[in-house]
């Protein structure tokens, strides 16, 4: 490059085409099978925000169901929504199963479809942590929440198994560029600045994600994530078998040594979270 000539620029990405894969990617595999040992966790971490009955909930990247369906067990009136039509379509059948009025949309935390201050609290486990744009998402949760109404998020950080995992998948399948990492998240600078204009009384703390247990060793944890979770999965469906055996070496090594195994059962110890609770100015 000669010394007059411009540096090269980053092109903008394609956020409709992002968003277009990152639908087909959460709807690929069994999400509401692959979740169902994390459950008793995401149970846990419900319990500590303490939401109170009669609250106007809504659940953003609610998945099959997880939180929304247990938050409305425990008195919330309840909307949840996520990319995926598929775990809408199964978080449906769960409710309608435990006799709960929910109301479940298919749709996107970065353009959410419901009336300015429509919400006494937010909420998201490990959901709008992936949506492309964050500044989006932030806005986003300022407009539908009341003027002190309450947002409680958990996001993984860099140093967890799955900070590690998708830093590892991306090596062999590399995200888009101009993109943050997700795991930003769970960085209590980037949180702070992201909330500090529409958001108060800010409370980040750092823990383990609870009760996080697989009744196998890390090998076969490979082979669920591999045939269960979307992200991985199409990770895999997108290499050839050189890659997907190294992948396949790379992941297992992760998963060991984020867990700990007794009596046949890998419990997963490095599953750190940032756990967020802002107030709405």
């Amino acid at each position: 490059m000669s010394a007059n000539a411009a540096p090269r620029q980053t092109p903008a990405p394609d956020i409709a085409a992002i968003k277009a894969k990152q639908k087909i990617t959460w709807e690929d595999g069994d999400y509401a099978g692959f979740c169902k040992f994390m459950e008793a966790g995401a149970l846990e971490i419900l319990g500590g925000w303490n939401i109170g009955r009669d609250k106007t909930l809504l659940d953003i990247g609610c998945g099959s169901g997880q939180t929304a369906i247990p938050a409305a067990k425990n008195g919330a009136r309840v909307t949840g929504i996520d990319i995926a039509e598929s775990l809408i379509a199964h978080a449906r059948r769960r409710a309608r199963e435990a006799e709960l009025e929910i109301r479940f949309d298919v749709g996107d935390a970065e353009e959410l479809p419901y009336a300015d201050a429509s919400f006494d609290t937010a909420i998201s486990l490990i959901g709008a942590m992936f949506a492309p744009r964050p500044e989006r998402v932030v806005a986003e949760f300022a407009r539908v929440l009341k003027p002190g109404g309450k947002l409680y998020m958990a996001n993984w950080t860099a140093a967890s198994m799955p900070g590690q995992m998708f830093k590892c998948v991306a090596r062999f399948v590399p995200p888009p560029p101009g993109l943050a990492p997700p795991v930003l998240w769970g960085d209590e600078d980037t949180v702070k600045t992201r909330l500090a204009q529409d958001f108060t009384d800010l409370r980040l703390t750092r823990r383990m994600y609870p009760q996080w247990h697989y009744p196998f060793d890390a090998a076969e944890l490979v082979n669920l994530f591999r045939a269960k979770f979307g992200p991985v999965k199409k990770a895999f469906d997108l290499i050839d078998p050189q890659q997907q055996e190294e992948l396949r070496r790379s992941l297992e090594h992760i998963y060991a040594e984020a867990g700990e195994t007794a009596n046949g059962v890998l419990t997963i110890t490095q599953g750190e979270l940032l756990e967020v609770e802002a107030t709405r100015r």
